[in-house]
């Protein structure tokens, strides 16, 4: 295992500077940059069991059911805002805007090519964006339901909105990524190395992109001026292989990446310092693997990434160790750490999602109703609710009750 220390942040401190955000963007009144965290409130109270069997035999623990998907549901996200809307979409072609709450189906997308594969909800609520694979890239006014902007590109891997401005950004299939301002359709692009721009994630400053390449780059975007701030080549301070999932730590200068070549890489954004590798390899076992999903909790200097292979591995940030290995029944899809608690959120080929306590390695709790692979899940900002989505076209609402802090 690489290694150096983790804690060379540099200037961890920073102020939001409305001037300097990129020159597109008109900045919100009223937005602000990081949310407080400790204002998200999660429900403690007895989960109400379904009328289906889950995975296994489990018994279903979802609240509700959303079932107007004819085929496997790809994506979803939940509006920030209100915690209550939640887009998702699918495998067929089709998107749909709906209430967590009531199930109640606000708005149906159609007249995409191909499958429906990222999807969300602008910053201030009011839009919300669908892209299919295809690179068909739809955006729709919330309140009046019409269509306000549309785009195609070349085949699309991955898209985000800008955290506090209607700015929109997304990786293709040739290595480009494309960012607009919506609904006027002003547009800046980044070239990519000439492979698949297979992740991204705009730094919490709100100046900065990180993309990770196909070929194991990653690099380090100025979104004003659309430069090169730092490159972290393959086979060096890059990855081996295909980079496919990363996360950008809240103090805004950590960025953390995972990898088909089953390794997780730490960087420092400010100074482009490369600070280590994570060896995620499991060396029982010769099936493919790689890292999948991985991300720094909120609240203690840990991180964590979960494999093909289903191993959730809580690495101790400053001195890159393993403080515990969580095996899964399947692969791991995604996780999520909660906001104000050391647990960790994550979701299985096996169709369960379980919840993990970062401290001692244990699974707290787990959820089931899934007949398939869960292929994507989101939790509302108040911390109440989270919805996945599956194989088995469905999505699912669960009521989260954790433990007491």
């Amino acid at each position: 295992m690489e290694n150096e220390n983790v804690d060379d942040t540099g200037d961890a401190d920073f102020e939001f500077d409305e001037d300097e955000i990129v020159e597109i963007i008109e900045i919100n009144e009223g937005d602000g940059l990081l949310e407080n965290l400790d204002s998200i409130d999660i429900d403690d109270g007895d989960d109400e069991g379904g009328e289906e069997g889950g995975a296994d035999g489990l018994i279903d623990s979802s609240s509700f059911v959303f079932k107007q998907h004819t085929d496997a549901v790809f994506t979803v996200s939940v509006d920030k805002k209100s915690s209550n809307l939640v887009v998702t979409g699918g495998q067929d072609d089709r998107g749909f805007v709906w209430s967590a709450n009531t199930g109640e189906q606000i708005m149906e997308c159609n007249g995409f090519k191909d499958s429906v594969t990222c999807v969300g909800f602008s910053p201030d609520g009011s839009m919300v964006a669908m892209a299919d694979l295809s690179g068909v890239i739809r955006v729709y006014d919330i309140e009046t339901k019409k269509e306000v902007w549309s785009f195609e590109c070349s085949d699309t891997e991955w898209l985000q909105w800008h955290p506090v401005a209607n700015v929109l950004l997304l990786g293709t299939t040739d290595g480009d990524v494309w960012m607009w301002k919506v609904p006027s359709g002003d547009c800046k692009t980044f070239q990519g190395p000439g492979c698949t721009a297979n992740c991204g994630r705009i730094l919490p400053d709100g100046k900065r992109l990180c993309v990770g390449y196909d070929n194991g780059l990653v690099k380090i975007w100025d979104l004003k001026d659309v430069n090169t701030l730092h490159s972290f080549n393959p086979g060096r301070e890059g990855h081996g292989s295909s980079v496919v999932c990363m996360d950008c730590h809240h103090d805004n200068t950590r960025i953390m990446t995972g990898s088909t070549d089953v390794t997780s890489r730490l960087y420092n954004a400010n100074t482009g310092k490369f600070l280590g590798s994570l060896d995620c390899k499991n060396k029982e076992s010769t099936d493919e693997n790689s890292v999948e999903t991985c991300g720094f909790s909120k609240i203690q200097n840990y991180a964590a990434t979960g494999t093909l292979l289903g191993t959730l591995c809580i690495w101790d940030v400053p001195t890159q160790t393993a403080r515990n290995v969580c095996p899964h029944e399947a692969g791991i899809v995604k996780l999520k750490w909660d906001a104000i608690s050391p647990l960790i959120y994550t979701a299985c080929l096996d169709g369960v999602l379980r919840l993990w306590d970062s401290r001692n390695g244990q699974c707290v709790t787990q959820w089931a109703g899934h007949q398939d692979a869960i292929l994507d899940f989101d939790i509302s900002s108040d911390g109440n609710t989270l919805i996945s989505v599956s194989e088995d076209k469905t999505a699912r609402v669960f009521s989260l009750h954790t433990p007491d802090r």
